[in-house]
């Protein structure tokens, strides 16, 4: 199976949600410590270089590789995706099962801004703060989310890809 965890920038609440899955992070509805949100691999450090790129964060304790994608405002990017792996699957005959899962609808506004200022102006002594403030607000949703992505991972039969929008996080 293959876990590929979306958003805007694709460097915030994905980076969190792969280190989750990873158990790179407490598994826990915890609020985070600054240290380990600034220490999660990736976690603003992508570039606009960086959308559209999927992004192998590791394999989980099942074998599973966990991605990361950042699509800006581009809603067609995982649909694109599911087409392309639709057209593979039927002409390479196999059937590893895909999960997209969408990280947006956990982002709070203190996240966007701080993904504006520090990711969009380069002024990370405004950003980088709200950033923080932002994933400790957000990672007990981002958790949840994480969890259940996994267990509909787990749990979904006849089903080769999956894509969740997550709207219950909003």
């Amino acid at each position: 199976m293959i876990y590929i965890y979306n958003d805007y920038g694709g460097t915030h609440t994905t980076s969190l949600a792969a280190a989750y899955h990873l158990k790179q992070l407490p598994q826990s509805e915890r609020k985070l410590t600054k240290e380990e949100i600034l220490n999660v691999n990736y976690f603003n450090k992508l570039t606009k270089e960086d959308f559209g790129k999927l992004i192998l964060h590791g394999i989980d304790e099942e074998g599973h590789s966990v991605y990361t994608i950042g699509r800006k405002r581009n809603k067609y990017v995982v649909p694109a995706l599911k087409e392309m792996i639709l057209l593979l699957q039927e002409k390479f005959k196999f059937d590893e099962k895909i999960v997209f899962s969408n990280t947006s609808p956990t982002v709070p506004f203190s996240m966007s801004m701080g993904g504006f200022f520090s990711r969009g102006l380069k002024i990370d002594f405004i950003g980088v703060p709200l950033l923080v403030t932002g994933a400790k607000q957000c990672c007990d949703n981002i958790y949840r989310l994480v969890e259940n992505t996994k267990e509909i991972g787990r749990t979904t039969y006849g089903e080769n890809i999956i894509v969740l929008e997550n709207k219950m996080y909003k």
